[in-house]
């Protein structure tokens, strides 16, 4: 990404951030399709040596670079919350397509300014791709830049979610309305489908029981590639959000969903 349009702090920090998570690729590549030992943790999700080894390098480099800031890591939780700047890590976000040898995995960096995202990275460590947003400088797409499309209309909609899993009750209940609304549905892909709007390939993602290290990074790239990001009520995703997210490619197909999912 172009940086000079940046404050020469965020510059230099979001400089450092992709040449780690560059870095990190490798770490976390040594173990893809190695079978390595599979332990559940407390919320039945899966984890691997891989996930806490590139948690635990991200964190090392951070910290070592900028000992006063805070972090918010999946594998190894909160420290220094009241910092001004917070980095949020998610080190493998799609551990089950990890697990199972789908490529579409990926590692999420974001870093908060006061609590807002002020850059954020979606790296897809098995393809070589990287989406980089920045607040009012855009998004690229291995260095160029990429825009969500224009669709306004359900019906011409693409959606993704990870797993119709992901929902229960209610939320199953206006999901399975929205997706009967949409042209084409599909399930899979976990940070990748958010990455794919951004680059104008679908039109939704909506999920339900994330937490914040799962969309913090998302809300810089899909908001500067010209989408929209927020919770199930409308409103912009933050630390304290609920866990449920739509990402829309534009206002008006954003408003048709808000339309059916909103009172649940």
């Amino acid at each position: 990404m172009t940086l000079s349009g940046l404050e020469p702090q965020i510059a230099e920090m979001l400089d450092f951030a992709q040449t780690t998570v560059t870095q990190a690729r490798a770490v976390a590549l040594k173990w893809f399709r190695q079978a390595p030992e599979i332990i559940t943790k407390a919320d039945e999700s899966p984890v691997t040596i891989a996930d806490r080894s590139v948690e635990q390098f991200l964190r090392d480099a951070i910290l070592q670079r900028y000992p006063e800031h805070g972090m918010l890591g999946e594998e190894f939780g909160l420290s220094h919350l009241d910092a001004q700047y917070l980095w949020s890590i998610d080190p493998i976000d799609g551990t089950r397509s990890f697990i199972s040898g789908n490529p579409l995995w990926g590692c999420l960096v974001a870093l908060l300014r006061d609590g807002v995202p002020v850059f954020g990275i979606v790296d897809i460590p098995f393809t070589g791709e990287r989406w980089v947003g920045a607040q009012g400088q855009g998004c690229q797409y291995r260095g160029a830049a990429c825009r969500t499309r224009q669709t306004d209309r359900l019906e011409d909609a693409i959606l993704y979610a990870t797993s119709p899993d992901i929902f229960t009750g209610d939320e199953a209940r206006a999901f399975d309305e929205l997706t009967r609304a949409v042209y084409l549905r599909r399930f899979g892909g976990d940070c990748y489908s958010y990455a794919l709007l951004a680059s104008g390939q679908i039109d939704l993602v909506v999920e339900a029981g994330l937490q914040p290290y799962d969309y913090l990074a998302l809300r810089p790239v899909i908001e500067e590639a010209g989408g929209v990001i927020t919770d199930w009520a409308g409103r912009p995703v933050t630390m304290h959000s609920d866990g449920r997210v739509i990402a829309a490619a534009n206002p008006a197909l954003h408003r048709a969903v808000l339309a059916i999912v909103a009172e649940q």
